[in-house]
């Protein structure tokens, strides 16, 4: 339930411009206000699961988005009935909605949608009802340039030093064609965005969020509540970190998801545990914001 000073669940990723909105609970449009954020720049929503904390701000998203100028259309991605709670919504409040709306349902696991240079992964989760975490991957970032070695084919500066980084062939006068592998280093990794909530406890997610550079994961109970969440289909704060930690790779795991039971001050608890297995743990909070850099 949102509690004053804690909001539902959502969590929104912002890559080259272009935004992507994890979950929409109840007051995320009020969120987006305040951090002074441009909603029309989001591309797509992804709905864990059609639980009302997690879908109750949706209405409020799509009518928000009316209110500006929007060209592209706003994709919505979640599990079987995300599509019948869009159009009731519409239907029921009588929305005035001037921009296209695509609901995608999944129906399997998988990439539920690929745009320039990266993909989103749909896998399922271990819910009351059907639940899908989410990766955001990164296509390889090209190797870095070797002017030396571009000099020694005699490639001129202009332009083609920037084709050639930009992954293209060029031909020179002389006819010699030089590719971006005879100049670039070996590709460096992209970055991943990891997102999983409500769910209990397997050891399938770690194959899903492995290598990510941020791991968004509930950690609703301490440990000494693991039968109740176990029961309740969801995971203590000492299990999301054994995930981030047998995963392998992952950089850093912020904690969301939190049980209303839960005092700000009870709250250092669970990331106390949580640290425990995996140091690199923080507590999510509302408007905070994380960089998340490319590697070297």
């Amino acid at each position: 339930m949102p509690l004053p000073g804690r909001f539902l669940t959502s969590a929104l990723l912002r890559r080259e411009g272009e935004l992507f909105l994890f979950d929409c609970g109840e007051g995320t449009q009020v969120s987006l206000r305040k951090l002074n954020l441009k909603w029309k720049k989001i591309s797509v929503i992804f709905i864990s699961h059609t639980h009302a904390d997690h879908v109750t701000g949706l209405p409020g998203i799509l009518m928000l988005s009316s209110q500006v100028e929007r060209d592209e259309p706003l994709y919505i991605i979640g599990p079987p009935n995300i599509r019948e709670y869009v159009e009731s919504s519409r239907k029921a409040l009588d929305m005035y909605i001037n921009y296209e709306i695509i609901v995608k349902e999944i129906t399997e696991p998988g990439i539920v949608y690929e745009g320039d240079g990266y993909s989103v992964k749909a896998f399922s989760l271990r819910h009351t009802k059907p639940c899908f975490g989410y990766s955001l991957i990164e296509d390889p970032r090209p190797g870095v340039f070797n002017p030396e070695a571009a000099r020694n084919l005699s490639v001129p500066i202009e332009p083609l030093w920037a084709r050639l980084q930009s992954g293209e062939n060029v031909t020179l006068e002389n006819g010699n064609i030089v590719t971006p592998e005879m100049v670039l280093g070996a590709k460096r990794k992209g970055r991943k965005f990891s997102f999983v909530t409500d769910t209990k406890y397997f050891g399938g997610i770690k194959d899903n969020v492995k290598d990510s550079d941020l791991f968004i994961c509930e950690g609703m109970f301490r440990d000494e509540l693991k039968e109740s969440a176990a029961e309740k289909k969801h995971m203590t704060a000492t299990q999301a970190a054994t995930i981030a930690k047998e995963a392998g790779g992952v950089k850093k795991m912020g904690l969301i998801h939190y049980s209303p039971r839960y005092t700000e001050y009870d709250l250092r608890f669970l990331v106390k545990e949580a640290r425990i297995i995996f140091p690199d743990t923080f507590l999510s909070r509302d408007g905070q914001a994380i960089n998340i850099p490319f590697e070297d």
